[in-house]
């Protein structure tokens, strides 16, 4: 079935269960921002596959919404469909939650998968259907229904990640979290977050594509702990490990009636924006709730020393891959054959290279030109073209490695470019280099300092539609909350920075049609100097790849611009210097001098 054919199936469902509005987001039960083949609903029914939006369709309507991350991928994916791009953010679009309540009718029924959308979203359904005396159907997977062919959930193995890796024991971990749970009087904990589970008791999986992580769901008491996962997933010495901590294994989807049975006397901690509907329906009513974020999330966003000195390991060895990278790509271009796929391929073989390699980090972004611009491009066999002198390159890639996961983006000029596009690199790069090199007091966030970050954007009356940073997690998920750097305040993503985060810094900009250009360095968060004014904070870059000096105008850098740049390219030198032979020494000594 096409897209058309599918959303014709889907209403037939829904006039059967006399649903009028069903709504189908980009999730697992976890609340993943990333997710296996067996949920990518949103995908089989609009035909849209980026990792973020939302499907509403209605019996006369059917619309996406999407970020501006999204807009030209998603409009080239919907056309020919009867599919509405809904463009987040922009003038005169509705959000979803409004066009979901002028939308429903008077008694009408709105409908979802309650296990794929949050507790404060499905409550949010709830009150805009009581509002027209209508209901909420939330036990209904309809896509499900209809999707054949559907794959399997994963049943990859569960590996424990060594101490030598994580720093921590689950014993320590444990102890810190009930600690918490006692502060806000908790007698029990639900987690069902895949990277707050994995990381409380070290393991790590394959369930997700580019992910290691575990589908399974989590409940903590005061003596106990259960985990509810495939236990066909699990090693006997993993297990072993388990009972040594007082954790139980379950079988997966027990959880949700294991909660409809917690006791009347029970306080149940709970983040409202990681469980999902469908369990947090299954709570009785008389059982006290204490909802806060889940504490885990500040715990592994704040490194401890082992694994900050780990990542620090991890940032060299793909710094190194990514310089031999660049050295071959310069000297290929126009010679070999080379398309954004093979391009692609060919990092990940110098990554291969590096001792303790994993697999990449998250799904690969190289685009060549136009492709530039769609800032969540990803290029496959119909798209694949082929690099050629005169235009830019943009590879937006990570490794994850045993000592932690990389988040990397640099653009290179192949050849000669316009000046129009040296013009922009050089922005990006000023504006790069300007936050990376912030000193700010704590208690500051990302709202804070975006503007050091958007200024030579803004000052050109110019922007690009996307965060300039986000939160690094440990061979967990590539973005971690709760802190990032973006100018307008999003929940759960606006947490003041801590000495340990690990953030990136990753500013662009991009032409519709022509080019796109973004560098994406990331940032250790360190304490500076504290004085009568207080605790000064300052960022460390940890990636050492040079700035491609082929595509910089320092006619448009003030001195301090190319001062910043010198000694971040002396930094590079120095750190990935001792890793290469003599001729890659001396090529990237030439694309890290200096510039007058």
């Amino acid at each position: 079935m096409n897209v058309n054919e599918r959303i014709a199936a889907l209403r037939r469902l829904m006039e059967e269960k006399g649903i009028d509005i069903y709504i189908v987001p980009t999730a697992d039960f976890h609340q993943s921002e990333y997710v296996g083949e067996y949920f990518k609903a949103r995908k089989y029914i609009t035909g849209f596959s980026g990792s973020a939006g939302t499907a509403v369709i209605t019996k006369e309507e059917a619309k996406l919404w999407a970020d501006g991350r999204y807009f030209i991928q998603a409009a080239a994916q919907l056309e020919g469909s009867c599919v509405e791009l809904m463009k987040m953010g922009e003038p005169l679009v509705p959000a979803l939650d409004e066009y979901v309540k002028q939308t429903i009718r008077e008694g009408g029924t709105i409908g979802f998968d309650g296990r794929v959308v949050t507790m404060a979203e499905g409550c949010g359904y709830q009150e805009t259907a009581k509002a027209k005396d209508g209901r909420v159907l939330y036990g209904e997977d309809l896509i499900g229904q209809i999707w054949e062919d559907r794959p399997e959930m994963s049943r990859e193995p569960v590996f424990a990640l060594d101490i030598k890796y994580a720093g921590e024991t689950t014993e320590s971990k444990l102890r810190r979290i009930r600690e918490v749970m006692k502060e806000c009087g908790a007698t029990s904990h639900v987690l069902t977050t895949l990277d707050d589970i994995c990381w409380t008791l070290n393991i790590r999986g394959n369930d997700i594509e580019f992910f290691p992580l575990v589908l399974s769901y989590l409940i903590i008491t005061e003596k106990h702990v259960k985990l509810y996962i495939d236990e066909s997933k699990l090693s006997e010495e993993i297990k072993a490990g388990f009972a040594k901590d007082g954790i139980t294994v379950h079988p997966y989807n027990d959880i949700y009636e294991d909660i409809r049975h917690l006791g009347r006397e029970e306080v149940v901690l709970i983040d409202p924006a990681k469980l999902n509907y469908a369990l947090y329906s299954s709570i009785p009513e008389e059982v006290k709730k204490a909802e806060r974020a889940n504490p885990e999330m500040l715990f592994k966003a704040m490194k401890n020393p082992v694994e900050i000195e780990n990542i620090r390991r991890a940032e060299i060895k793909d710094s190194v891959a990514h310089v031999k990278f660049m050295k071959w790509l310069k000297e290929n271009i126009g010679k070999t054959k080379i398309t954004e796929m093979s391009a692609s391929d060919k990092l990940d073989e110098f990554r291969m290279e590096m001792e303790n390699f994993i697999r990449p980090s998250f799904e690969p972004i190289s685009s060549f030109g136009e492709h530039c611009a769609m800032c969540h491009y990803t290029s496959s066999p119909e798209t694949d073209v082929e690099l050629c002198e005169g235009s830019l390159f943009l590879t937006d890639t990570g490794a994850g490695f045993y000592e932690g996961s990389t988040d990397i983006t640099r653009t290179y000029a192949l050849g000669e470019i316009p000046q129009v596009m040296k013009d922009h690199f050089t922005l990006v790069a000023i504006s790069n280099l300007t936050l990376a090199n912030a000193k700010f007091m704590k208690g500051c966030s990302g709202m804070n300092l975006d503007i050091l970050a958007r200024k030579p954007f803004w000052d050109r009356g110019l922007n690009f539609n996307h965060g300039t940073g986000h939160g690094v997690g440990y061979l967990l998920n590539i973005h971690e909350g709760p802190a990032g750097i973006r100018w307008q305040y999003r929940e759960g993503d606006s947490h003041a920075f801590e000495e340990g985060m690990i953030i990136t810094d990753e500013p662009g900009i991009y032409i519709e049609g022509s080019h796109g250009v973004r560098l994406e360095n990331e940032l250790l968060v360190c304490k500076g100097e504290q004085n009568e004014y207080g605790q000064f904070m300052y960022f460390e870059p940890i990636t050492y790849i040079p700035m491609d000096l082929d595509a910089v105008n320092p006619d448009i850098m003030t001195e301090e611009d190319k001062k910043l740049l010198n000694a971040y390219h002396k930094t590079v030198y120095e750190k990935v210097s001792p890793y290469l032979n003599d001729g890659e020494k001396e090529w990237l000594k030439t694309y890290t001098r200096e510039i007058a």
